[in-house]
């Protein structure tokens, strides 16, 4: 007994649900063309994911209501199921079940996840009961996201009351560079823990600060990959699988009879099985399976960032990116992705030498312009910024010269930036890497300008490795190798280095690594083999700048643990004083305030 399942992989717009609503309505065509019996869309897919404070508008719920009556009028021939929010004697997260012109059952979420970037327990209520589809004599389990990612969760009452062949699970399942293939073993896990199959379609594209890498795919009874869709696209992939596979391993298998005989659900209610009004069409020539490869996490993240910035840049309406160029690393990795993203003839370059600014620098920046083909302007800063000392020489007149002078060159060209960027509607990428975010070593309304961070959460040492498999792949001097060999400077004052300020990254990354994504303690951290003094300063560093954090623009995640929904430290917040001795200061940090 064989079906055809079609998985929906696409790249919804928050809140366009007539646009969603459209996309949807051409994706089921197109299933339906294929010769699919079932069509699954992502988690929410009539909203995009996460909608957020939107699903707190009641004229935002019954939109979806009105959008879904008639998606279903459309669906003959084909059962569809759609992501989208509800609202009846509470709001849920909610897969509608739709076939023969109406809709024919609602499934719940079970699982709310309240954690990391989750927010779900704000919007919704938990669902308690199983359902189960019966499609022409094949069962069908319904989850959402969540309900898969526990080990006893609802995927395994489908199977062993509710009896499921397949447990289709619809997902917005949020990407960082670790997360692809741990979570396809997990759903590996899952199918052969029930002996079932495992469909899993998941949403892909940027929203916001978040990334979906899609990775849409179909597991069989014995934890078999059979098809998988692309990381960062958009697809229809299709798969058929037999239902008689399913029934021969649970005949095989007597530890299904004895789990369905002690299992003890958490769920109230008994499962529901709900016969869908469905007949499988005449025999289809055999599809052919897709199977895409998984990529490593560096080119995860690249194809993610990639991502990111495309999304961001055509959802809010812009066409054009600017970008600062200081002929150092962060703002060449910037380029390089913006230009891949957007294309070279969209992207302008601003390169804004002070004093300071090396002849190095401004031949760097020129080559990274040609290389990369986008256009490079020169605008120099000099008197700009000496017409902002003078004018402030009265009130310094009693102080010494210290970083505030090299706060105002870095806002002088912050100020540039965004004049440019209001004048021709370019959106402004900030060049700010995870490393620099971290310890405050950017200055407020300067560098940290703009409308979006593409490396936000990238840290400096990751920053290397991107920049060289990118000319790995497209040459060695795409990226002019002496912008990778020459020694990080922000270029403020004679000399300077970064390292004149902060430990080396190499070792101030693996330092961050544990204090915030591990979250360890300072003595901790030391235990692993680190100084104390420098562990100490960079502990004091990063809760010195959570001010600063709060006021950065949006950027997508990357790492388990990002800046922005990922991470919620007060600013006021006396804990970090006593985290780390208090013996190093840290007023010296360049670019402190």
């Amino acid at each position: 007994m064989k079906f055809r399942i079609a998985l929906a992989q696409m790249n919804p717009v928050v809140g366009d649900i007539r646009g969603n609503s459209k996309k949807i309505t051409g994706e089921i065509r197109r299933a339906k063309s294929a010769g699919a019996d079932i069509v699954l869309f992502p988690e929410l897919a009539l909203t995009g994911y996460p909608p957020e404070d939107l699903l707190l508008k009641p004229h935002f719920i019954y939109e979806c209501a009105k959008q879904l009556k008639q998606i279903a009028a459309e669906v003959r021939d084909i059962v569809a199921i759609i992501g989208l929010p509800i609202i009846d004697s509470n709001s849920y997260n909610a897969a509608a079940v739709c076939a023969q012109g109406e809709t024919v059952e609602v499934y719940r979420k079970i699982c709310l996840p309240n954690y990391g970037v989750f927010d779900e327990q704000r919007y919704f209520a938990a669902g308690s009961e199983v359902v189960v589809l019966d499609i022409d004599g094949g069962r069908f389990g319904l989850t959402i996201c969540e309900d898969l990612w526990h080990s006893a969760g609802p995927y395994m009452e489908c199977v062993t009351r509710g009896g499921a062949h397949a447990v289709l699970n619809i997902s917005a399942s949020p990407f960082h560079a670790d997360k692809t293939a741990d979570r396809e073993r997990m759903l590996i896990q899952r199918a052969v823990d029930v002996g079932a199959y495992i469909v899993y379609c998941n949403v892909v594209g940027g929203q916001d600060e978040l990334l979906f890498d899609g990775c849409s795919c179909v597991i069989d009874p014995d934890g078999k990959v059979i098809a998988r869709a692309p990381a960062f696209q958009t697809d229809l992939l299709l798969a058929d699988i037999d239902i008689d596979v399913a029934i021969r391993h649970k005949l095989r298998d007597p530890r299904q009879r004895e789990t369905t005989a002690l299992v003890s659900s958490p769920f109230v209610e008994p499962t529901t099985i709900t016969p869908v009004p469905f007949k499988r069409r005449a025999k289809k020539t055999p599809t052919t399976t897709v199977v895409e490869a998984i990529a490593d996490k560096i080119d995860l993240t690249i194809m993610g960032i990639e991502t990111g910035i495309k999304d961001y840049t055509r959802k809010n309406g812009f066409t054009k990116a600017l970008i600062g160029i200081s002929g150092g690393v962060d703002s060449a990795l910037v380029a390089a992705l913006a230009c891949k993203s957007l294309e070279p003839k969209n992207v302008l370059g601003l390169f804004m030498p002070s004093k300071f600014s090396s002849a190095e620098s401004a031949e760097d920046a020129a080559a990274l312009a040609k290389n990369l083909g986008f256009e490079l302007a020169e605008t120099p800063i000099q008197e700009a910024v000496e017409c902002f000392e003078k004018t402030l020489s009265p009130i310094f007149a009693e102080k010494a010269r210290d970083v505030t002078e090299e706060n105002i060159q870095a806002r002088v060209r912050g100020t540039m930036l965004m004049a440019v960027s209001n004048k021709f509607g370019h959106l402004l990428l900030a060049t700010g890497n995870k490393s620099e975010m971290s310890v405050g070593y950017a200055t407020l309304y300067g560098d940290m300008c703009g409308g979006f961070a593409p490396i936000k959460d990238l840290p400096k040492t990751l920053v290397y490795e991107l920049c060289r498999r990118l000319n790995d792949k497209a040459g060695n001097d795409f990226i002019p190798q002496r912008i990778l060999d020459k020694a990080p400077t922000a270029e403020l004052r004679e000399n300077q280095k970064d390292s004149d300020t902060l430990p080396e990254y190499d070792v101030l990354d693996r330092i961050l690594h544990r204090y915030i994504e591990q979250e360890m303690s300072f003595e901790n951290i030391v235990e692993d083999g680190f100084d104390p003094l420098t562990v100490g300063q960079v502990i004091r560093m990063v809760n010195a700048g959570e001010y600063k954090r709060r006021q950065a623009p949006p950027g997508v995640k990357i790492t388990s643990l990002a800046f922005g929904k990922d991470r919620r430290i007060p600013i006021t917040n006396h804990f970090g004083r006593i985290e780390a001795p208090s013996a190093i200061p840290v007023r010296n940090v360049k670019k402190n305030d």
